[in-house]
């Protein structure tokens, strides 16, 4: 995918992970000519260390929240459209939320319920209830709940369908090709891209580097605080088919989601996938870009996987991986027109809610870069919105 670079654009995205590929589709499908450059190529970063979440259930009734509804909206018209093409196993199999006590299902029923008036799909479950979801949960559970907008998809498959509809519009992937700077035109706006490879004159730019967001800002001269959060996922030998029918979590992933703390923090979150092999996450701390191997973490979440599906002990753990998540310090995506540079846009900070949230994030940028009216209300995402904290804190 190391396509010439052209020298000039309509919009140059920045970023070939899920984010950058939606965008980059969603720009060219309302006819702009699109660029995409990425220091690697696509799946070389965040999205390919990914489980494929599309989920509702882990979002809390607010902005995030109507964002990932309109999100999983778009994810189905998206593979229905790619069904001729093979699609990208999409899954909108629903998820299973678990409460170990009877605290826990009061407050995941609590939530629940304020989920629904926001316009979740919700079903409470007893503990008979949870046992027919999933019939090899361990006994003694108190419950839980059923969400069956909760979806999954191949994130790397996904990224290419993505790219491959940008391209039948007329964009350009360019792999290799790492973002060194921003000329600026008249009035500060934005005016050209320089890369590793070239440059390439452009009036709009969209910094959807993911985790790296913040490194890439500072190159075109302005700041987003955005983080690096990391993940770790355990891979399972392949098992029959519906094994595991769901999503299954532990209601207290919740509380990990939104966590502040640097330190590592797990929760059991179990499915399977289209292959057979089962995904066992998760974890999340603030280490840096550090992958270095974790034994501690890794027992961590095979224990609590164990907890919740006892057979889970029998099978084989083939490998693991490690991811980057982009966190923001609100836990908001951020979404929207850089306060200080015109014509630079930003779309990223979704932590670990990226490949679930990435067409309505493409849907929002485009309807900002056009001028058309956006579905969702894009004000809770604005870059602008730390600009305004720092101000106000001087």
């Amino acid at each position: 995918m190391n396509e010439e670079l052209p020298p000039t654009a309509d919009a140059v995205v920045i970023g070939a992970g899920l984010v950058g590929a939606a965008t980059a589709a969603a720009l060219a499908a309302t006819g702009r000519r699109v660029l995409v450059v990425d220091r690697s190529g696509p799946l070389g970063g965040t999205t390919a260390a990914g489980e494929g979440n599309i989920l509702v259930s882990d979002k809390l009734p607010g902005p995030e929240l109507t964002l990932a509804l309109r999100s999983v909206a778009l994810w189905r018209e998206l593979a229905e459209a790619e069904k001729a093409a093979g699609g990208f196993e999409f899954e909108g199999k629903g998820g299973v939320v678990v409460a170990h006590d009877e605290a826990q299902r009061a407050a995941l029923l609590e939530l629940a319920g304020r989920q629904r008036a926001a316009g979740v799909e919700v079903t409470p479950l007893d503990p008979g209830g949870l046992a027919e979801a999933e019939p090899r949960l361990a006994p003694g559970l108190a419950g839980g709940a059923f969400y069956p907008q909760d979806s999954q998809v191949q994130p790397m498959k996904a990224v290419l369908a993505l790219l491959a509809r940008a391209r039948r519009e007329g964009a350009v992937v360019a792999g290799g090709a790492e973002v060194l700077g921003l000329e600026r035109g008249p009035g500060g706006a934005a005016g050209a891209v320089v890369t590793s490879r070239g440059r390439v004159a452009a009036p709009v730019v969209v910094n959807a580097a993911g985790p790296w967001s913040g490194a890439v800002a500072q190159r075109l001269g302005t700041s987003v605080p955005v983080r690096p959060r990391r993940g770790r996922i355990l891979v399972t030998e392949p098992l029959p088919a519906e094994v595991i029918r769901h999503k299954v979590y532990e209601a207290d992933y919740v509380g990990a989601v939104v966590s502040d703390s640097a330190a590592l923090r797990c929760s059991a979150v179990v499915e399977g996938t289209a292959s057979g092999t089962v995904l066992v996450g998760s974890s999340r701390d603030a280490a840096g870009f550090s992958a270095g191997p974790d034994p501690a973490a890794l027992a961590e979440m095979a224990r609590r996987a164990v907890r919740l599906f006892p057979f889970l002990a029998r099978v084989r753990a083939i490998r693991s991986y490690t991811g980057f998540r982009p966190a923001s310090p609100d836990h908001l995506p951020v979404i929207g027109a850089d306060a200080k540079v015109p014509g630079l846009f930003h779309a990223t900070g979704h932590e670990g809610a990226g490949i679930g949230l990435a067409p309505a994030t493409a849907e929002l940028i485009t309807a900002l870069v056009n001028g058309t009216e956006p579905v969702v209300d894009p004000a809770p995402f604005a870059p602008g919105r730390f600009t305004e904290v720092v101000a106000d804190a001087g």
